[in-house]
């Protein structure tokens, strides 16, 4: 019962929900929140500014544009991946400034230390069914390299 109580209780304060992210992703949008307190850009929902702690939030839609901060190659996956290794898990800062956790659609073969710092642009997303561990399904941005 505590769960429902604490989500009928920050019901009032999101703006965005995991749910709905997710849904924004798989219909090719990157959605975030801008704080009118401290102009911060968060990317992933929550119910506070991840900058200054205020609820005063405004939902917004990035770019999907950014660099590649970093990445690695999953070529032996964890239980219940197994069908999409290998696959390359990435970090993204966004043109806007917050970092999003993705994925790469890139030739895992072809895959060096050089794509750190290339311009990558939202492509997609990619929703994966998860493990007995997951609590389910979610849905991650799949990003591209910028030729």
């Amino acid at each position: 019962m505590v769960g429902k109580e604490q989500e009928e209780m920050e019901k009032g304060y999101t703006v965005l929900t995991y749910a709905e992210y997710e849904e924004g992703l798989r219909n090719g949008r990157l959605l975030g929140l801008r704080c009118a307190s401290c102009g911060g850009i968060t990317c992933h929902p929550m119910p506070v500014c991840q900058w200054c702690g205020r609820r005063v939030l405004k939902r917004i839609e990035l770019s999907g544009e950014g660099e590649l901060t970093t990445f690695t190659v999953i070529r032996v996956p964890s239980e219940g991946f197994e069908e999409d290794a290998p696959y390359i898990p990435c970090l993204v800062k966004t043109k806007e400034g917050p970092c999003v956790v993705g994925r790469l659609d890139y030739n895992t073969e072809n895959a060096m230390q050089e794509l750190i710092g290339k311009q990558v642009k939202m492509k997609g997303s990619y929703t994966y069914e998860g493990d007995k561990y997951s609590g389910g399904a979610h849905t991650c941005p799949v990003f591209g390299v910028v030729e």
